[in-house]
């Protein structure tokens, strides 16, 4: 919806502008700001006007009264209701935006209100009374929200990108992140790449007092999946059906047309089936992308197209295609850029490119099946997990024997890779196990791949994994699936999928929602017995029956494509130049963050087949334009070459 920025300290008034102006791209309808030099507080928002376009839901947004004031970055779907509850306590209203709804939910609640929100959001509220700064994130991470404790204050921001205007935010990268993007190719909140920047997790809420963060909370926290329920199969379905309505008709809530992406897959033409059912649209507008070229099906892409029309004839809904090919890969930069984290993943221009098309369309807000994986065990690691129960039976000396197995596996063709993925952590326990899945290196490889002193600095002060972290916190009888869901939800997903799909739609002034992600929906799927999610090696089993009848059987019966690019392909045609350039010697020695000779000697494994180094080598790409685009010294005073289409009251703003 929008871009948020905003300081508690004795920070310099121009940095609300120059965030206002690199956060544009978040916000291309209007922009503001509040600032208060007596309590050294500053907001910033710049707005894609979603709920109540008019002027009255322009922020900063304050509160006569109390002085309150907020900026809120999101959509809150139960906000009519909220609002019929705070009429009734006497609660008077300007305006017809949620974003009033939380102002004065914060008047009559406080902190306490976020409990009480179905929504996606980051959001800040600084209250002169009591002189506090509230900064909190939705409780699945959907929105981001980047903030840094310096010498100066605290201070945050809806990309990080924002807060490197601020000299006090120091540049010094973060050994232990760098090592999980070159492990997961992502990093797990609340790290980020630079030491002295962290994001809010997903469900966190912090507040400051002056310039210090004086308390942290959960105010969400993620089902474990512990504690399932007794249903049969049949009410199950019947109820996910239910649930899975009401999310979306909650979802659509908007004062601007909405559409949806359809990939042609189980879960995007769910949500569109229940969409065109609702949607004041109509034809309800879709948008898909189609590939230029056969390379994708020797990497395991399946075509999604033909299932994307299929689903689109039968429900009536009007598609809309954009097609690409290699071309794609010269926009690798832009990616790195909007990305603000150094993601070793290409499906985000295809994120991109979608939300172009939308936007081209008239359209500022699209429905996502994102999540559905994540929640309902869609994912081929989930198959491999259900054999855990036998792991713990094997002698120390048979798991390890696997494992050696594994490892000689050749990983020339996509099965093979899975194979090999799937067993080659069979010595560890049962965490590292679940942890190994998530991992593109194998044991020591990463840290050997680290430059000499970077090595020896984690080396010196180990700790365990991220992963490993987040599982010890379920108890220990939790089951594997649940522990593995638990982590792509609370990781995968937030710090990498989420992350993706809203750097890159919001670089488009596009605005995605998840209904998959609604609070009752992830509830009720964390309650589910493992049996119900994946029965007899069939992901996503109970979904499958839910959607019997509502989709074409070919839609429900097929297996996962991938929404990616060839990028083993790619290495070695279109981006070639790229890695002999941002990998040479030279390259790698300025950044000083690798060791030349590991990097090479993966290059030519690779080559040769011998290993499957292709996302690895696509995240030693990522660090090094990151580095090079966000260390550089005039990074960023010098405006990247990315135009933002500016309407309205933003032309006013920087």
């Amino acid at each position: 919806m929008c871009g948020i920025a905003g300081f508690q300290g004795s920070f310099h008034r121009a940095f609300l502008a120059n965030a206002t102006a690199i956060l544009a791209h978040r916000g291309p309808d209007d922009c503001g700001e509040y600032y208060d030099e007596t309590s050294n507080v500053g907001l910033a928002h710049t707005r894609l006007s979603i709920l109540d376009t008019s002027p009255a839901g322009h922020q900063p947004m304050t509160d006569p009264e109390t002085g309150l004031a907020i900026i809120f970055n999101g959509e809150i779907y139960n906000f009519r209701e909220l609002r019929r509850e705070l009429e009734s306590r006497g609660h008077p209203f300007r305006s017809e935006s949620d974003t009033e709804v939380l102002l004065r939910m914060h008047v009559q609640f406080g902190a306490e209100m976020l409990s009480r929100l179905n929504g996606i959001f980051a959001l800040a509220v600084w209250n002169p009374l009591d002189q506090s700064l509230l900064l909190a994130r939705d409780g699945l991470g959907v929105k981001p929200l980047y903030y840094a404790e310096t010498s100066k204050g605290v201070i945050f921001a809806s990309e990080l990108k924002a807060l490197l205007f601020e000299p006090s935010v120091t540049r010094t990268v973060d050994p232990n992140a760098l090592l999980a993007h070159l492990r997961y190719l992502w990093c797990p909140a609340p790290r980020t790449i630079l030491s002295s920047v962290r994001k809010l997790t997903p469900g966190q809420a912090l507040v400051a007092r002056a310039g210090k963060v004086v308390a942290s909370w959960q105010h969400y926290r993620l089902p474990s999946g512990r504690d399932t329920i007794k249903i049969s199969a049949g009410d199950a379905a019947s109820e996910l059906r239910r649930l899975l309505d009401q999310a979306v008709r909650r979802q659509l809530v908007s004062d601007v047309p909405i559409g949806a992406f359809l990939s042609g897959g189980m879960d995007s033409s769910a949500i569109v089936t229940y969409a065109a059912m609702h949607a004041s649209e109509k034809p309800f507008p879709c948008f898909t992308i189609a590939f230029d070229g056969g390379s994708y099906a020797a990497e395991g892409f399946g075509d999604d197209l033909p299932f994307a029309r299929q689903v689109a004839r039968r429900l009536g809904a009007r598609l809309h295609v954009v097609t690409v090919g290699d071309e794609l890969a010269d926009d690798i930069e832009r990616m790195v850029y909007h990305l603000d984290e150094p993601q070793a993943d290409l499906a985000p221009l295809n994120v991109l490119r979608i939300a172009e098309l939308a936007r081209d369309n008239g359209i500022k807000v699209l429905l996502s099946g994102a999540g559905g994986d994540d929640i309902l065990s869609g994912y081929r690691r989930h198959q491999a997990v259900m054999l855990e129960r036998y792991w713990a039976w094997l002698p120390a000396r048979a798991r390890r024997a696997v494992r050696h197995a594994a490892e000689a596996v050749p990983s020339k063709h996509p099965w093979q890779r899975r194979l090999s993925k799937a067993f080659r952590h069979a010595d560890r326990d049962a965490n590292g196990r679940i942890a190994g899945y998530f991992e593109w290196l194998g044991d020591g490889q990463d840290l050997n791949i680290l430059s000499p002193q970077l090595s020896e600095t984690i080396r010196t002060t180990p700790q365990p994994t991220s992963l490993e972290r987040s599982l010890s916190e379920l108890p220990s009888d939790t089951h594997p699936l649940a522990r593995t869901l638990y982590i792509d939800t609370k990781h995968f997903l937030a710090d990498h999928n989420l992350n993706y799909t809203d750097k890159m739609a919001m670089a488009a002034g596009v605005e995605v929602r998840v209904p998959f992600l609604d609070n009752d929906v992830v509830a009720f799927a964390a309650s589910l017995p493992a049996d119900l999610k994946l029965r007899r090696g069939v992901t996503k089993w109970i979904f499958r029956q839910a959607m019997t009848g509502l989709l074409p059987d070919n839609v429900i019966s097929r297996s996962k494509s991938g929404f990616g690019v060839p990028l083993r392909g790619w290495l070695h045609g279109p981006m070639r130049e790229l890695v002999e350039d941002l990998l040479s010697k030279d390259a790698i020695q300025r950044t000083g963050l690798f060791s030349h000779s590991a990097v090479a000697r993966l290059l030519s494994e690779d080559k040769a087949g011998q290993v499957d180094g292709a996302y690895p080598i696509l995240a030693l790409l990522c660090i090094q334009l990151w580095c090079q685009t966000f260390l550089a010294p005039d990074f960023p005073l010098v405006r990247r070459s990315y135009p933002v289409t500016c309407r309205g009251a933003r032309s006013n703003c920087p």
